[in-house]
């Protein structure tokens, strides 16, 4: 039989002068969520109300519209009578009155993307942002969830609270996606944390040590902070498919469909891929370049830091690892020597920086015009070279006293937990050259220009050596 949906309404201990709330069912076969949303006006009066939907999800800088995907729409008043209403734009729905609303719509949900929802007589992948409506991010919201009938599971990084996942605000509740259905879930303590896996595709993943190993990065990371941004962590591994998206508490990733890994290579490419999330959840969601939050939905949200936020983290990936023992010293430096190789083969570094990089993600996201490798360059690939150079340039100004780990530590303690802000591009190089304790004018330039890079400068004092060749990088102590 399939649950009942029990609609519970927000708590009122807020200073808008509203309720809101949802219950979302699916129907699996036809992959669509059918979508209740009430909103109860404390007071009632006769002023429009505008409903909005996003058009784009954080970390996936490229306008997905969700709109397009919403169907039959329909409002009705208490006593079950139709309300007028009206687009305004391609994500804005305006209705006429304010005394409580009854909203009804459907979502097509069959695109297999980490930002979109899926539903399947599987299961379901709930991308919030796509799905429910705001009218002002900054309120509390529930959902009650009603499941098929078969469907057993929920994975969420939201609190489950009197019959509903709550979230404090939108911001919240569109940072957290849904794993539905009948996955295997399997959880982990440590360190006073639970880390939840939900599986998608189990074959494999318990007679695996990837679980393991991820925890050891994910303590090596929490090292360099001494602190958690989160009161449990969430991984919703999907099935085989494209991509990855970080979340506060959770990251949402396609996976290779299988866990039994047939080479070293693919596993660390696996293994890596899940801390680089991970490290999200401090670079990007925590430490932020200031522009990322709070958000705006309705457009493109533009910063030329991305390079630090995603080149950093690629750079991270490894080190945790390599600190954890999940991959050795000579893995991390061909790693790193890989990343040099493909920067240097790109031409698109003569023409792009990592700054103009970043600022312009949203035209290069899914770039695949016949030029884009002649004029672009990804900050995934310059990214974490950048990352390493600015490590080891840290180090030798600071006379090994300092490392990239005392930034990072630095900017989420000043920034997030202190000043509960991101910083601008002059706070971020202040605080870097805060840490050296000497100028950082160098790197700088490799950022913001597209000068070349004289990797022997940084390498060499640091003990490190790159062969041009055969692109190969080794340390003189190793």
């Amino acid at each position: 039989m399939a649950a009942l949906a029990i609609f519970v309404s927000c708590s009122k201990n807020h200073d808008t002068p509203y309720d809101i709330s949802y219950s979302i069912s699916f129907e699996p076969e036809e992959h669509y969520i059918n979508v209740k949303m009430l909103y109860a006006p404390l007071k009632p009066g006769k002023e429009k109300v505008t409903l909005k939907m996003p058009v784009w999800a954080p970390g996936y800088y490229i306008i997905m519209d969700y709109p397009k995907y919403l169907s039959d729409f329909e409002v009705y008043d208490t006593s079950w009578k139709p309300v007028k209403w009206e687009k305004s734009g391609k994500n804005n729905w305006v209705v006429d009155h304010t005394d409580t609303l009854d909203i009804r719509y459907r979502i097509f949900a069959d695109a297999m993307s980490v930002a979109d929802s899926r539903v399947t007589s599987e299961g379901a992948f709930v991308a919030p942002n796509g799905v429910f409506l705001y009218k002002d991010t900054d309120h509390p919201v529930s959902v009650v969830i009603s499941l098929p009938e078969g469907w057993e599971k929920i994975s969420t990084s939201l609190q489950f609270h009197e019959g509903a996942y709550q979230a404090a605000n939108f911001d919240v509740l569109y940072d957290s996606p849904f794993l539905i259905g009948n996955h295997l879930t399997q959880s982990v303590k440590q360190d006073g944390i639970v880390y939840e896996f939900a599986v998608q595709s189990p074959q494999g993943f318990e007679e695996s040590p990837i679980s393991k190993d991820f925890l050891a990065g994910v303590r090596e990371a929490v090292k360099i902070f001494g602190d958690t941004p989160y009161e449990s962590y969430h991984l919703l591994l999907l099935g085989q498919g494209p991509g990855g998206l970080e979340h506060q508490s959770s990251q949402a990733d396609y996976t290779a469909g299988s866990w039994d890994f047939k080479t070293r290579e693919s596993y660390l490419s696996m293994l890596r891929f899940i801390s680089h999330e991970y490290f999200h959840c401090y670079n990007v969601k925590a430490i932020r370049p200031v522009e990322l939050g709070p958000f705006d939905y309705d457009k493109e949200v533009y910063t030329p830091l991305l390079w630090f936020s995603e080149g950093i983290t690629c750079y991270y990936e490894s080190v945790i690892l390599e600190r954890a023992g999940a991959e050795t010293f000579q893995e991390h430096l061909d790693f790193l020597a890989g990343y040099i190789k493909d920067t240097e083969n790109t031409e698109g570094r003569k023409h792009m920086s990592m700054r103009q990089s970043s600022y312009d993600i949203w035209l290069n996201f899914f770039n695949r015009s016949a030029n884009s490798s002649e004029t672009t360059i990804s900050y995934y690939v310059k990214g974490p070279v950048i990352g390493f150079l600015m490590d080891l340039q840290i180090q030798t100004i600071s006379g090994g006293t300092k490392s990239l780990d005392d930034l990072m530590n630095l900017l989420y303690w000043r920034y997030y937990k202190e000043k509960g802000r991101g910083f601008t591009e002059e706070e971020f190089w202040a605080a870097a050259e805060e840490v050296a304790g000497g100028s950082l004018e160098q790197i700088r330039r490799y950022v913001d220009t597209t000068e070349e890079i004289d990797y022997d400068s940084i390498l060499e004092p640091a003990g490190f050596h790159l062969d041009k060749e055969s692109w190969t990088l080794t340390a003189s102590w190793n």
